[in-house]
């Protein structure tokens, strides 16, 4: 299968079953069986993903993707055999990074519901206009790529967890920052624009805030 067919719902699949780590192997760059350059498209996914990984708390160190051809079998098994070293070193997913089975569990489900929406911000912001490795890595790694980041995909999911969190019943601004390990004030802001959405509302009495 073309790296280009592997969706960031797969990656995403395999850590919330359990996977401590996921490998993508694919054809080098200039290389495409299918003519599609499908592994451009990889590049933008495990990057994207990589930074989501790391949002959350995960070690992006678990994902890997390397350019690797049928032809080199050896090169290959010496990938494949300092990756699983290197899954060894890093434990278990989540224990090792100090998060618990229940709160990774709702991590990874509020990213996992994001899929779509992280599709349509990757197509219509974030596309590379030009198809070369250096182009691919001098954007994922640049400012504007962390700003676009934050203002889109951050910023969405922080308010898929907050009404993630309000189901389970009201809470106070600094109980729901407690949990995000977000700041009070930063709450405020994503609890504005619920309420004014009508998704969420302030219980006087209560004095704490729940859905709508």
């Amino acid at each position: 299968m073309c790296t280009g067919r592997v969706d960031l719902a797969h990656v995403l699949r395999a850590f919330s079953n359990g996977a401590d780590g996921v490998f993508i192997g694919g054809c080098h760059i200039g290389d495409c069986h299918y003519i599609t350059h499908g592994n451009y498209n990889a590049l933008s996914m495990v990057a994207i993903c990589k930074k989501l990984m790391e949002h959350i708390g995960l070690n992006p160190e678990r994902l890997r993707f390397e350019h690797v051809s049928a032809g080199e079998g050896i090169r290959f098994a010496e990938i494949m055999n300092e990756y699983n070293k290197q899954i060894k070193n890093l434990g278990p997913l989540g224990k090792s990074e100090g998060i618990d089975e229940n709160t990774l569990r709702e991590k990874l489900d509020a990213v996992s519901g994001m899929v779509p929406y992280i599709k349509l911000v990757e197509r219509e912001r974030m596309r590379v206009p030009v198809k070369t490795e250096e182009a691919y890595s001098t954007f994922f790694n640049s400012d504007e790529f962390s700003r676009l980041f934050n203002e889109t995909i951050v910023d969405k999911l922080a308010d898929k967890q907050i009404i993630s969190l309000l189901h389970e019943g009201p809470m106070t601004n600094r109980e729901i920052a407690k949990v995000l390990n977000l700041t009070p004030s930063e709450v405020s802001r994503h609890l504005n624009g619920s309420i004014r959405q009508g998704l969420v509302k302030y219980e006087e009495s209560e004095r704490r805030f729940a859905l709508a």
